[in-house]
């Protein structure tokens, strides 16, 4: 019996030390610190804020999809890749979002627009005080921008992208020139006005209106 008791006072105690080191170890791998690294528009203090739910995590199990899953998908964070310095240390490398434009919406709501034309959250930045603006929706846009792209329209010679609840757009260039599209096939039209933008005959004008089919009318 005495043997007995003495045997089992003795796995207590084994077993209260094997947990007791077990939770040594894993608070030494709590994260405690995040450093961050690359970003330009976004500010350290705001990422701190946004990836502060890491806080207490355990280093070891970690992986930068699982993170990225827990940002909001309209925020400037394209993609992270992060760095395990042990034990307790996250530095995570931010890659942000490029807009390409603003959008307003018909709630005259304020977005950025992605390269792949993804709603991004919308802010007063320097670096995209110029950018082209959409007065439309993210659907119809994305179409006209991607049929723009195919025949190598300089999207960059654009002010304003103008959508109609007739489904057709109005696009204002920089140098005030506007063209009017017709609904369908407005690809033909896109890549005449290309053909004859340059020219001196057509300098003095406008409107390019492509709206009747087999017709441009200048103004």
């Amino acid at each position: 019996m005495k043997n007995r008791l003495i045997l089992g006072i003795s796995l207590l105690i084994l077993f209260s030390t094997f947990i007791s080191q077990k939770k040594i170890t894993i608070n030494k791998f709590k994260i405690e610190e995040i450093k961050i690294e690359n970003n330009n528009i976004l500010e350290d203090r705001e990422l701190i804020k946004a990836f502060s739910f890491l806080y207490n995590k355990n280093i070891i199990f970690l992986n930068s999809y699982k993170i990225k899953n827990e940002i909001d998908q309209k925020s400037f964070i394209e993609k992270i890749e992060i760095k395990k310095i042990f034990p307790n240390k996250l530095v995570i490398k931010v890659f942000e979002k490029e807009a390409i434009a603003i959008l307003i919406d018909k709630k005259k709501n304020k977005f950025y627009l992605g390269k792949k034309i993804d709603l991004i959250q919308y802010r007063k930045i320097p670096k995209y005080e110029n950018l082209p603006i959409v007065e439309g929706e993210q659907k119809n846009f994305k179409t006209l921008f991607e049929n723009l792209i195919k025949i190598n329209f300089p999207t960059e010679q654009i002010q304003i992208y103008r959508h109609f609840k007739i489904n057709r757009w109005d696009i204002e260039m920089k140098n005030k020139k506007i063209l009017k599209l017709p609904v369908e096939n407005y690809t033909d039209s896109l890549i005449s006005f290309m053909s004859i933008k340059e020219k001196t005959n057509f300098e003095k004008y406008k409107i390019f209106d492509y709206r009747v089919n087999n017709q441009l009318i200048l103004k």
